[in-house]
C-alpha cells in the first residue's frame, strides 16, 4: 500500500467514526428533548394531581413572588 492509500483509509475510518458518534449524540439529544416536552406537558391523563401537590406548588409560587417583590423593592434578603 502506498502512503496515499493509507491516508485515504485512515480518513475514511475517521469519517465513519465521527458519523457514528454524531448519530448517537443526535439520538441522545432528541431523547432528552422528548423528556423535557413530557415534563412541560404536565401530568399524564391517568395521573391525577393531589391536593397536597397543588398546595406545595402554590406555596412555592408564593415564595417566588415574595422574593421577586423583595428584589424589586431593592431590599436584601
Amino acid at each position: 500500500m502506498t502512503e496515499a492509500m493509507i491516508s485515504v483509509t485512515l480518513a475514511s475510518f475517521g469519517l465513519v467514526g465521527l458519523s457514528i458518534t454524531l448519530a448517537a449524540a443526535l439520538k441522545g439529544w432528541q431523547g432528552w428533548l422528548e423528556v423535557k416536552r413530557l415534563e412541560l406537558s404536565g401530568p399524564a391523563d391517568g395521573e391525577a394531581r393531589s391536593g397536597a401537590m397543588e398546595r406545595i406548588e402554590l406555596a412555592d409560587l408564593k415564595e417566588r413572588v415574595r422574593k421577586l417583590e423583595t428584589i424589586a423593592a431593592c431590599i436584601d434578603l
